[in-house]
């Protein structure tokens, strides 16, 4: 069973013993999908990212750091990225719970809807080539989803600033913005898998994940990769531009990625990733709906 909103919102609040969970569910201060805020704060309450986590987390981390002393000597050894995502699918489909699966499949579908929006919204970018990445379950991962992901995110802001250049025109805020790519609706996910194995939390899930994906993949790759994941500033910097709120980025704080953090970090730089997603799509999701509300 996927907990949703409804499960914090019944829940008893004991003024003796209040409940961490409980108190972030409930607080407005930053936009956030309700059953996804629902979601990722029972993710992160289960005993397994309380327990499990920090032990899987000293050793992911330790793993991260002799591989890359291997990967010094021999960095393109390995490249398989069709095994990679196999890999990922079957740790995904068996071990993590379904709360995790759903924060990650919204993940690649926000990003999409994102991407979309900046370029609706940039005068002279209509043209610029996309990749949309809609996944609606588990088994869509094994079409090197995560590596897609890495790959748009670049694509699109070496492409949107190649127009930009050739047209002499620029990022700029818009009256009215066209949100006709972000979706307000829930996402039309398949019911995810719920069996006794299923009881990693995202977090230990992605420390366990980062070591993996740095062994199948080539140096330059992994190195792309873990960096990519500081582009929530740039692309929130555009998005924030075009709807004139600079103030709304303070939420978006995985550092400008011209200063590379160590990789040994990327673990945790990818749940910020994550939720700096959620919290984007989110105020345009606000701001979408405040439009239609004004319109009617």
């Amino acid at each position: 069973m996927l907990h949703t909103q409804e499960y914090y919102q019944q829940m008893p609040h004991d003024s003796r013993n209040p409940s961490h969970w409980h108190a972030l569910f409930l607080d407005k201060s930053i936009p956030f999908n309700p059953d996804a805020k629902a979601a990722f704060l029972y993710d992160s309450s289960t005993r397994s990212r309380q327990f499990l986590y920090p032990v899987i987390k000293a050793f992911a981390r330790l793993s991260i750091v002799l591989m890359q002393i291997f990967k010094i000597f021999v960095p393109n050894l390995i490249n398989a990225p069709k095994m990679l995502h196999k890999s990922l699918y079957w740790g995904m489909k068996y071990f993590i719970t379904p709360e995790a699966n759903f924060l990650i499949l919204r993940h690649f579908y926000l990003g999409s809807e994102v991407l979309r929006f900046i370029k609706d919204n940039v005068r002279g970018a209509e043209n610029i080539p996309m990749n949309p990445l809609k996944p609606t379950k588990v088994g869509d991962v094994r079409d090197n989803l995560f590596l897609e992901h890495d790959l748009n995110l670049y694509n699109f802001i070496i492409n949107l600033n190649k127009a930009i250049d050739e047209k002499g025109v620029k990022v700029r805020k818009q009256e009215t913005p066209d949100f006709s790519a972000i979706s307000a609706t829930p996402i039309p996910f398949e019911n995810f898998r719920h069996r006794w194995t299923n009881f990693i939390d995202l977090g230990t899930a992605i420390e366990i994940f980062t070591p993996v994906y740095q062994f199948f993949l080539t140096d330059a790759d992994f190195w792309r990769a873990t960096n990519s994941l500081q582009l929530d500033e740039v692309i929130g910097i555009y998005a924030a531009t075009i709807m004139d709120c600079p103030e709304k980025l303070t939420a978006l704080n995985n550092k400008h990625p011209m200063i590379p953090l160590p990789m040994a970090g990327a673990a945790f730089r990818l749940l910020l990733h994550g939720f700096s997603t959620e919290v984007l799509h989110a105020l345009l999701v606000q701001a979408k709906l405040e439009q239609q509300r004004q319109a009617a």
